[in-house]
């Protein structure tokens, strides 16, 4: 029998690592487009559409759906009773408070703003991460996270985002929901397949979500706009189900605390797709920023990250 050599480990866990890399990366994209697309759907706090909790819930619920024909179509066992709880963390976090949180701080500012502002969540799921996962990142390492955050908050003083309102501390709540929610989904994906965690996570909601929706269903759809419906099918369908496919995938291949900070290019592209589906502004600063972030992004995957002895 050949023993491999550990040169070809070395080469198998790189490339591993840069498939979950570019896995990361696609759940960013999808991502990326909940901001604007949450925003049609609940509309601005002078032209309201569809109310953020009936959003939150009923997105919820649609996706539990797709999540209970997806199970049973692969016979997905059931999660061992180790995974429960980080899989109740996961709901908690990505399912019930960063959908709502977001929604409701949509309601008070735009799209822009509210990207600048969670730009800094990377940076809370690799604390979290370093915590919950024992994880030891090099110094190199904490100081490309720290200077990603930092250009996304130079960006955010830049365009006046800066100024803290009061829907600020909305959306730092949805960034902690995040943070806290991705790193109790990853360590589950690291045992059974990224889309039978989401799929799960999903399902375990289904008694909330499914009584909720009915409870904050609103009177006269028929007014709301085919830009709200729009918006709200993408969340409920990218956003909160085959995002997470891709996310929770990259995590546990190219782990959590490396691929997180990918999505520090997060509120950029969302800043990008602001424009074609708001019709906001985009300007040269934006694209500038943008090129930083991802500069920085790419060399913090060169640092390395050990787990604790």
């Amino acid at each position: 029998m050949t023993v491999p050599l550990a040169s070809d480990a070395a080469r198998v866990a790189a490339a591993r690592e840069t498939r979950g890399l570019w896995l990361g990366l696609l759940g960013v994209v999808i991502f990326a487009m909940t901001l604007p697309m949450t925003r049609l759907a609940v509309g601005p706090a002078e032209a309201p559409q569809l109310p953020p909790l009936f959003v939150t819930a009923a997105r919820a619920l649609g996706a539990g759906l797709l999540s209970i024909g997806y199970l049973l179509a692969v016979r997905a066992p059931w999660p061992a009773r180790r995974h429960w709880l980080p899989l109740a963390v996961s709901a908690l976090g990505t399912v019930i408070g960063f959908p709502l949180f977001l929604a409701l701080a949509l309601r008070e500012v735009d799209a822009m703003h509210a990207a600048v502002i969670t730009g800094v969540t990377p940076l809370g799921t690799a604390v979290v991460a370093a915590i919950a996962l024992r994880q030891r990142p090099s110094a190199g390492f904490w100081v490309c996270a720290a200077l990603g955050c930092a250009l996304v908050l130079a960006f955010a003083t830049l365009q006046g985002g800066g100024r803290l309102v009061a829907a600020d501390a909305l959306l730092l709540a949805a960034v902690s929901c995040t943070a806290f929610g991705y790193v109790a989904g990853a360590r589950v994906a690291a045992d059974i397949p990224a889309q039978q965690v989401i799929c799960w996570v999903l399902v375990m909601c289904l008694p909330l979500t499914a009584p909720l929706t009915l409870v904050t269903w609103p009177p006269g759809l028929d007014a709301v706009a085919a830009s709200a419906w729009a918006g709200f099918v993408y969340v409920t369908v990218f956003s909160m189900w085959l995002g997470f496919f891709a996310w929770y995938g990259g995590l546990a291949m190219g782990g959590t605390m490396r691929v997180s900070q990918v999505q520090l290019v997060q509120p950029f592209l969302a800043l990008l797709f602001a424009v074609p589906v708001l019709g906001e502004r985009l300007d040269p600063a934006t694209v500038l920023f943008s090129l930083a972030v991802i500069g920085v992004v790419f060399l913090g995957k060169r640092m390395p990250v050990r787990a604790a002895g």
